[in-house]
């Protein structure tokens, strides 16, 4: 059951009573509004904010939200109230027209917005239809990339993150990982076992060493930790493809980086939590360095060119 708000004038509305006896249809409208349109379904009261005249009291500085936006994040708020799990069915656009009291084209919209996020899935044919989708990680990175596409994002600031992090899921790995993930991380480590002969191979060897702390965060328990610090590899790897910091080749970093990543796999194995943090701390501190290093090199060579 849906509750309908239409207005008469400026300062009262008419409605039917609602489900539950609240006299609130004499009331004046600046007392009820509140700047946001209320919305009551058949199982308990809720609130579909449309901000009709700007700015309420509850998002005082934010920007104003378009209502598709505003419908979007109340069909969210509807699929996590009620549970729904990636791959169940969504209710058709009649009875979102329905059940949230707006047009069609407002619902479409806001449909629109959801498969644009990846949260919603649309198909077609026999049992076609919306259903609730999953975002996967490399989508989200993509769209967390592209946040930060125009802001001048510094080897300094990858490294004060990974510094502050990556110890910790070493530490929290040891002991915790199994002959295959063991195996596979062995493994990732072949690809750079030499140095690298050319700036291409450089170049490769770097995205794999990156791909080998990536795959550590997938590792983790921690989904948020492991999240974050695969982030980190990921921009950490365009912006030394972007700012070609691999065109001259480190064997330092090569070198030092690799002997860390073999302690590290030790540690891990061992099951010395201790070692390992100390380990990668060591090893982010190193990179940082270096890096650093490096992008002053390009930097100094692309001015004097």
């Amino acid at each position: 059951m849906v509750l309908r708000l239409e207005f008469v004038g400026s300062k009262r509305f008419v409605c039917p009573k609602p489900p539950w006896s609240v006299p609130i249809c004499a009331l004046p409208l600046e007392l009820i509004m509140m700047n946001w349109l209320h919305r009551w379904d058949a199982d308990t009261p809720q609130f579909l904010m449309t901000n009709l005249k700007g700015p309420g009291p509850l998002t005082q500085g934010r920007a104003r939200r378009s209502r598709p936006v505003l419908v979007a994040d109340a069909i969210k708020d509807w699929v996590v109230e009620r549970g729904l799990q990636p791959g169940d069915r969504l209710p058709g656009e009649a009875d979102l027209i329905a059940r949230f009291a707006m047009s069609k084209g407002t619902i479409r919209e806001a449909m629109r917005l959801l498969q644009a996020q990846g949260l919603v899935v649309t198909k077609t044919g026999p049992g076609g239809g919306s259903f609730v989708g999953e975002v996967g990680k490399d989508r989200a990175h993509a769209l967390l990339g592209n946040y930060f596409y125009f802001r001048n994002i510094s080897i300094d600031d990858i490294y004060q993150v990974r510094i502050a992090l990556e110890p910790d899921l070493a530490a929290s790995l040891a002991g915790r990982l199994s002959v295959d993930q063991l195996a596979e991380l062995d493994q990732i480590m072949t690809a750079y076992a030499a140095p690298a002969a050319d700036a291409e191979e450089e170049r490769a060897q770097h995205v794999a060493s990156l791909k080998f702390h990536a795959r550590l965060a997938e590792f983790a328990d921690n989904a948020l930790l492991g999240f974050i610090i695969g982030f980190m590899a990921q921009i950490l790897a365009d912006l030394t493809v972007y700012k070609r910091l691999y065109s001259k080749p480190n064997h330092e970093l090569w070198k030092q980086g690799r002997d860390h990543q073999a302690g590290l796999v030790s540690a891990l194995r061992d099951g010395d939590a201790e070692a390992a943090r100390a380990i990668m701390r060591e090893h982010m501190q190193m990179a940082r360095r270096l890096m650093e290093d490096q992008e002053a090199v390009v930097m100094k060579r692309f001015m004097a060119e």
